[in-house]
């Protein structure tokens, strides 16, 4: 699209250079005056910048026909509607019979030159009314009655105008942009800012570089009092709002070679705002335009002429251009006067016939330089382009005329005054004495509102709404600008900017929003880590922490997931955590539950042996009784590990460890017995009545219930004091919730461990002690084994339990309780079994007759 527009409006270019250089301009066109008259009883001074003197070393561009029209003069035909707005408001006030009967306003128009001296003397030629001629200060050749002056666009030219106004205590009205050293009162009495004071135009350019996410943004203001005051207000609100500035630069006052460093920097950003009135960025935009600088969008506070210098480039500095102008609804009664204005109509207008002569082909006589009417059909100036004269009202076209109605208001107050006092005779026109105005217009700025129902008080209006304009300027010339949005302070902060991005036309080079950052935004998952000595816009990205997300770009602090989510892989999003504990279904419970089956099942297989040849030599000598306690304590320690397995619950909470410690402590108990049974059945040979009572009264039997009870007491002290409970371990593995059985008081716990590691040393001992007492069926070694083998399983138990997590510290636990109970069960029933089923021959009588006589025999030899 943008290749076939350029080759279109290239093809134009010999079209349009003749046309050009076919312009015959007449020589009347150059009897140009700085000023005219429109008639009326009381006079306005009217002192507007419509063209300005250049030096005669200034020389033409030959495709600029419109503005340079020689090597003196450039036109800004678009200030002309300052002429129209005035004009405009005189006719309505003239025409309504309520304001002002029988006075009619006329104005005195006079061009200002942006010189003091031009300007100072404009004001002279008005107050005595002899221009061109000799000033005569203090006097006023003329009958017409002065009411106030006009004055802006700069706060200079008003400044300038003021300091010999106020002399005379004469009213002056200045329609430029708000300037705080104009009111100062006791410099500028007599000076009335018609702009309100808006104070809210500093949020809304930062309410847009945070809606575009621009945090890294360059920023250009004139160098003076206006610049100096508005650079602290945008830097506390882009502070506030996380927008940082990557330079500043100041527009010189006089724009001379030395400020070539001016555009050093300007590749940084992507984005430039450019904040000032349209007399101190003048210079600036036509720099920037002869530039092309165009991969840049230009946030500016005014409309400047930036499509005035319409040449044979195709692209455009300014297209893309973000605008902010004060909100005004349409006054379609000025389009419409627009519509009607022609030379004619208004002959005195200096400016008129040169329009008419340019764009409509009028010619002038060659006698008297009046206008002839051979022109275009349908000659008006709302067909001419936007970027030569725009018929949508400006700001200072609009407070023009509230100026005027201002000013009209104020003289009638007095005219009603000075009728009710004195009324006049003979027609004479009322005489308004300066101080008298402007005392009238300090009382009736406070008071009277508009036909816009806005008060006039510019105190009262802070807040503005502002309409953001998109300037569409390719190809260059088209000059639209369109509304993309609005800002208005006075509504809720979230509805403060409302903007429409599809209608946006961004400048050539971006095919999205552009983007104007210092450093690439951390996308989700990432934080900001702020550089050392950087600005906050200046970052490095680091991912979020374990279980820690962010789900949107450039934040400060990652967010932490609840303790029942965690964190997926790209650290964006939080899912719930699934539930696990040490199921059945879970591979590793499945394989522990059926070992404990199975062990449960050979423990019973082995009780069935035992109760089968319980009559055999090798049965009696080990103590049938204790025997059968032990293997059937030994089946439940097997199956208490099945407590440990399963979804938790209190009940199998509390079962785990009194199932668990009095289970074992039966076994241990029972192999103490069985112990000390064989240290006393050996020493009951010898002579001695308390070995040989304890033998008859059987008191290794009463072990057993002793130690029980012991740690029965115990388990009841601990589930009384800090019984387990249900509890979940939430970090130990990422993404699930572990379930498990919380010990409750760990102290008690290893009370319960330390008592059975000391039944358990001290069957050890008494089987250590009887290790070499003689006897076939003499079971003391494998007793002594089997306690070596249980002190192993539960001190490395003990050492992995404190370093283990989630289910497999569970998991830890059961295999201990089975490996312990295996050592006891292998250890001191396996050889058993093997005699009983493999060697039966072993298991007689005989067989022990025969090998204690042997071992005698030995022993005699020896």
């Amino acid at each position: 699209m943008l290749y076939w527009t350029f080759i279109l409006w290239f093809l134009q270019i010999p079209k349009f250079v003749s046309a050009i250089m076919t312009v015959n301009i007449s020589k009347c066109y150059y009897k140009t005056t700085e000023d005219f008259h429109h008639e009326g009883d009381v006079m306005i001074g009217a002192f507007f910048p419509i063209h300005t003197y250049y030096s005669a070393k200034k020389i033409p561009h030959p495709f600029l026909p419109y503005y340079y029209l020689d090597n003196h003069i450039q036109y800004n035909f678009k200030n002309y509607q300052y002429i129209l707005a005035l004009l405009f408001a005189i006719e309505e006030i003239n025409g309504n019979p309520n304001i002002l009967p029988n006075i009619s306003l006329g104005f005195d128009f006079y061009n200002v030159r942006f010189t003091e001296k031009d300007t100072l003397m404009n004001a002279f030629n008005w107050f005595t009314n002899r221009r061109k001629k000799k000033i005569l200060p203090n006097y006023n050749c003329n009958k017409k009655k002065f009411s106030a002056a006009l004055t802006g666009t700069s706060w200079t030219t008003s400044a300038q105008i003021s300091t010999l106004f106020q002399l005379f205590k004469f009213p002056q009205l200045s329609y430029g942009p708000y300037d705080p050293i104009l009111s100062d009162r006791s410099q500028y009495f007599s000076l009335y800012q018609m702009a309100p004071k808006y104070t809210s135009l500093s949020h809304g350019i930062v309410s847009l570089m945070v809606h575009f996410r621009w945090s890294w943004v360059g920023l250009i203001l004139p160098d003076d009092h206006k610049g100096n005051k508005i650079l602290p207000e945008i830097k506390e609100d882009m502070q506030r709002k996380g927008v940082c500035i990557a330079f500043v630069k100041m527009i010189p006052a006089t724009w001379t070679s030395h400020f070539s460093k001016f555009w050093e920097n300007m590749d940084e950003v992507n984005v430039i705002i450019i904040y000032g009135d349209i007399d101190s960025l003048e210079i600036l935009m036509r720099n920037i335009g002869q530039r092309l600088l165009t991969l840049k969008v230009w946030v500016l506070n005014i409309e400047p002429h930036v499509t005035d210098y319409a040449d044979y480039f195709l692209l455009d500095s300014f297209h893309g251009s973000l605008i902010f102008t004060h909100h005004y609804r349409k006054n379609f009664e000025f389009t419409n006067f627009i519509q009607t204005v022609n030379p004619y109509k208004y002959p005195e207008d200096i400016y008129l016939p040169k329009l008419w002569h340019l764009f409509f082909k009028c010619s002038f006589s060659d006698i008297d330089c009046q206008l002839l009417a051979n022109c275009q059909a349908n000659a008006s100036l709302d067909v001419l382009p936007c970027h030569i004269f725009d018929i949508a009202i400006s700001e200072e076209s609009k407070t023009i005329y509230n100026a005027v109605y201002a000013l009209a208001h104020s003289l009638h107050v007095m005219s009603i005054q000075q009728i009710q006092i004195q009324p006049h005779e003979n027609g004479d026109v009322l005489v308004f004495s300066p101080w008298q105005v402007i005392t009238i217009l300090n009382t009736f700025l406070k008071e009277i509102d508009e036909r816009d129902n806005m008060s006039l008080d510019w105190r009262q209006k802070l807040n503005a709404e502002y309409d953001i304009l998109n300037l569409w300027n390719l190809p260059k010339g088209l000059g639209l600008k369109v509304k993309i949005g609005s800002f208005s302070a006075n509504t809720a902060q979230h509805q403060q900017l409302s903007l429409s991005e599809e209608m946006i036309q961004w400048p050539e080079g971006f095919l999205d929003i552009p983007q104007s950052v210092c450093s690439e935004s951390c996308k989700p998952g990432f934080r900001k880590i702020i550089l050392e000595g950087k600005a906050i816009c200046c970052y490095n990205c680091t991912p979020c922490a374990e279980d820690e997300i962010s789900n949107e770009t450039d934040v400060d602090q990652c967010v932490k997931c609840p303790e029942s989510h965690y964190s997926n892989t790209e650290k964006n999003h939080c899912f719930q955590k699934t539930v696990i504990f040490l199921a059945y279904e879970d591979p590793l419970g499945m394989t522990l539950a059926c070992i404990a089956l199975c062990l449960s099942a050979l423990t019973a297989f082995v009780i069935g042996i035992f109760v089968k040849y319980r009559d055999t030599p090798i049965v009696k000598a080990n103590n049938r009784a204790l025997s059968y306690t032990l293997l059937i304590t030994l089946t439940f320690c097997f199956l208490c590990s099945l407590n440990f397995i399963g979804q938790p619950n209190l009940t199998t909470c509390i079962l785990q460890q009194t199932t668990f410690g009095v289970a074992f402590t039966m076994a241990l108990a029972t192999v103490l017995a069985k112990a000390i049974t064989v240290v006393i059945a050996f020493r009951a040979t010898f002579p001695g009545r308390m070995v040989r009572w304890l033998m008859m009264s059987r008191v290794p039997n009463y072990i057993i219930p002793i130690c029980t009870l012991i740690q029965l007491l115990l388990c009841g002290i601990w589930m009384a004091i800090s019984p387990p409970f249900i509890d979940n371990d939430v970090h130990t593995e990422h993404g699930y919730i572990i379930i498990f059985c919380n010990k409750g008081s760990s102290f008690a716990f290893h009370c319960v461990l330390g008592y059975l590691c000391s039944l358990a040393f001290g069957g050890y001992t008494m089987a250590f002690l009887s290790r070499n007492l003689p006897g076939t069926f003499n079971e003391s070694k494998f007793l002594s084994f089997s306690m070596l083998v249980f002190f192993c399983v539960w001190v490395t138990f003990l050492s992995v339990y404190h370093s283990t997590k989630g289910k497999f510290m569970v998991a830890m636990e059961v295999f201990a309780i089975l490996a312990s109970s295996s050592a006891l069960l292998g250890f001191i029933f396996g050889p058993k079994c093997y005699i009983i089923l493999i060697r039966p021959d072993r298991n007689s009588f005989h067989h022990i007759r025969d090998k204690t006589h042997s071992r005698r025999n030995k022993t005699y030899v020896m």
